[in-house]
């Protein structure tokens, strides 16, 4: 007989730092929020430089000129770079993500004046040295190459091909394809640096040991002349590639078991439904105690774990169901999957359920940013997104009033089981029959080495 799970206790106190706005000459807006617990600080650069971004067939790029930053700077090398950061103290890192581009490192107080200097010469004056992108797309040609033979990134590549239009930039994966990375070159990079990164384009967030009158002075020193003229970019067209649903196999013999996705196109970051949906995914898949996961691991023990999610960008990401079950159960996971997503539109979840999501969800909230660096990167995401300066502060007073009514309202909205794609990565010949006879649709099969580059 299994133990009652604990119940979830009352949230404690807690209040977001507090922070301060400013914006120099050149257009770069200035996040200064103090945060005196421990001797350190935590400096992120955003840039308006996200792979969404990326033109058709240069699908990476983005990803490739914010990992070339931290390779080196017109005035130093990469070796000697890194070794003017281990004088600090500190490393640098830089990379993007869908929205944006953003070079970070923390240093003690001390250090802030000195740490600033290189983040600013690695921002201003990259070095962009052919041998350093070469070496940086060759690896992640080799990471993709990876991906593409175990069957979850294989599962996730695919699934945003058959979620998303073909002229989608969310139909590719954020760091490119093979194809599209292996033609990057190095003036591309630098084009693309041209064209995007500009003190107009950047917010530098600063957290921690510090007051904005300490930081305004030096980051006017070091970023106040940095301007350019920037090119306009399109906005990500998010629109789905099909209206109805659809069952997708991709053969794979040798995989040991089956890797599913259902889902379709989501939503903006900042839709309104925001908070109703976090909780409605909490009670669906979001969560540990979810139905989708106690359904298929704990009733039917078809899977480790099995999982849902929004994936929140600028324009609609995808919502996306995800498991790995046995061979022999691809069609009943794939059942049980849909019976709860029309289950949590069709009556309203427990109060327990609600109970147990939105105090879980308040209750983590103060966890995730005990840090400067957690905190800074909440302040970047802020900024990406255009959240109203008591986001933080109020977060957690949204989420608990959200109400049964509201979880049931929003599932009904924003799920969408007649345009669901279903997409299954294992043993073809075992899987596809089955499949078939859900009478979901007719399944369509692909290789696993089919379409981009193969």
């Amino acid at each position: 007989m299994n133990a009652p799970r604990p119940r979830p206790g009352i949230p404690g106190p807690y209040e977001f730092p507090q922070s301060t706005k400013f914006t120099l000459a050149n257009g770069l807006r200035v996040i200064v929020a103090p945060m005196n617990r421990l001797p350190l600080v935590s400096v992120i650069a955003v840039v308006d430089a996200g792979a969404s971004g990326d033109v058709a067939g240069h699908e990476g790029l983005a990803m490739l000129t914010a990992s070339a930053l931290s390779e080196g700077t017109v005035d130093r090398d990469g070796p000697s770079l890194v070794e003017a950061l281990e004088r600090l103290g500190t490393t640098i890192e830089s990379g993007a993500d869908w929205d944006e581009a953003s070079v970070q490192l923390t240093v003690t107080p001390s250090r802030l004046e000195d740490a600033t200097a290189l983040l600013a010469e690695v921002l201003t004056a990259p070095r962009f040295a052919e041998g350093d992108v070469n070496r940086l797309r060759a690896e992640r040609l080799a990471e993709l190459l990876q991906q593409r033979v175990e069957p979850r990134g294989l599962a996730d590549e695919r699934f945003a091909r058959v979620v998303y239009a073909p002229n989608s930039r969310y139909a590719h994966p954020s760091g490119g394809t093979p194809a599209s990375v292996r033609a990057l070159t190095v003036e591309q990079v630098q084009d693309f640096y041209a064209a995007r990164f500009s003190g107009a384009t950047t917010t530098l967030i600063v957290v921690g040991d510090v007051t904005p009158e300490r930081v305004r002075p030096i980051v006017e020193r070091y970023l106040g002349t940095w301007s350019r003229p920037l090119q306009a970019t399109a906005e990500v067209q998010a629109t789905g590639r099909a209206r109805t649903r659809d069952v997708h196999v991709v053969s794979k013999a040798d995989a040991p078991q089956s890797e599913l996705r259902v889902g379709h196109v989501g939503l903006p970051r900042t839709h309104h439904d925001y908070f109703p949906t976090v909780v409605m995914n909490a009670v669906l898949g979001g969560l540990f105690s979810s139905r989708i996961n106690l359904n298929l691991r704990e009733r039917h023990a078809y899977t480790y774990g099995a999982h849902s999610g929004f994936d929140w960008r600028r324009a609609a990401g995808p919502f996306v169901v995800g498991t790995a079950v046995k061979t022999e159960v691809t069609d009943a996971a794939v059942r049980e999957i849909l019976l709860e997503i029309d289950r949590i539109r069709e009556a309203p979840v427990s109060t327990d359920e609600l109970d147990l999501a939105t105090k879980y969800l308040a209750g983590v909230f103060p966890i995730r940013y005990e840090t400067t660096g957690a905190v800074a990167s909440a302040l970047a995401l802020s900024t990406v997104y255009g959240l109203p300066d008591d986001y933080f502060s109020t977060y957690r007073d949204r989420i608990t009033a959200v109400t049964r009514d509201d979880v049931l309202r929003v599932a009904r909205a924003h799920l969408h089981p007649e345009s669901m794609q279903i997409l299954a990565v294992g043993n073809a010949d075992a899987i596809t029959e089955p499949l078939a006879a859900l009478h979901l649709g007719t399944p369509s099969v692909t290789a696993a080495d089919e379409g981009e580059d193969g």
